[in-house]
Parts: structure tokens; C-alpha cells; sequence
């Protein structure tokens, strides 16, 4: 048993799988959207896994390939948005890991107490 794909009542010009797909594709690009904020805020890259955005980003190219070979709107333009995103994310990291600012904004290098004699 198939639905069976109609238009949408929203948009007319698109199929209602095209619908679901960037709504599906909004929620799933932008989750990694509020750890790249994070860290731009706190001028700091403490609590980030570069490699879990790099392998996030490495296949989120894989998937706009998919995308191309199926014509798929919504797969293209949400995981080049995603793969925007997990390259800025990776690319703040290095800007904040490398200029030293790995502490938690204010200075005091993570897991450092402060006030402590040590």
C-alpha cells in the first residue's frame, strides 16, 4: 500500500513529497545550527567535535550527490545548506582552537577552578 503523491494544497506547483522533504530537510540541516552559534558567542571552541561535523559535512556531500542523480530539489538544497554549516562549524573551531581561545570566554582555561591555588 503507496500514498499516492498529489500536489500540495500549500504550493500547487510541488508534489507533496517535495513538501515533506524540506520540511524534513529544515530540521535535520539546522541541528547543528545552535552548536555553531555556541561557539561563535562564546568565542570558544570547549565542548565541539570538529570530526563529528567533518564526517557529518563528508557525507552530506554524498547526499547532494544523491540528490543530483535523483532530481531531488529538497535533498540538494537542504544538504548544501548543511554542508555550509558543518564547514563553518569546523572552520570556527579551528580559528578558536588555534588562536588559544579554548576556555569558556572569560579567560580561565576549561576545567580550571576559579580562585583555586594549583
Amino acid at each position: 500500500m503507496v500514498p499516492h503523491d498529489t500536489q500540495s494544497l500549500l504550493v500547487p506547483r510541488f508534489q507533496r513529497s517535495e513538501i515533506v522533504g524540506f520540511l524534513a530537510g529544515l530540521g535535520t540541516t539546522f541541528a547543528a545550527d545552535p552548536d555553531l552559534v555556541a561557539m561563535y558567542r562564546r568565542k570558544s571552541s570547549v565542548g565541539m567535535n570538529p570530526r563529528m561535523a567533518a564526517i557529518m559535512g563528508a557525507f552530506q556531500i554524498l547526499w547532494v550527490y544523491y540528490g543530483l542523480l535523483i532530481v531531488s530539489r529538497p535533498v540538494i538544497a537542504w544538504n548544501v545548506i548543511a554542508v555550509a554549516i558543518n564547514f563553518l562549524s569546523v572552520r570556527a573551531y579551528a580559528h578558536f582552537h588555534c588562536s588559544g581561545s579554548v576556555g569558556n570566554g572569560d579567560g580561565v582555561p576549561p576545567f580550571k577552578l576559579k580562585g583555586a591555588n594549583a
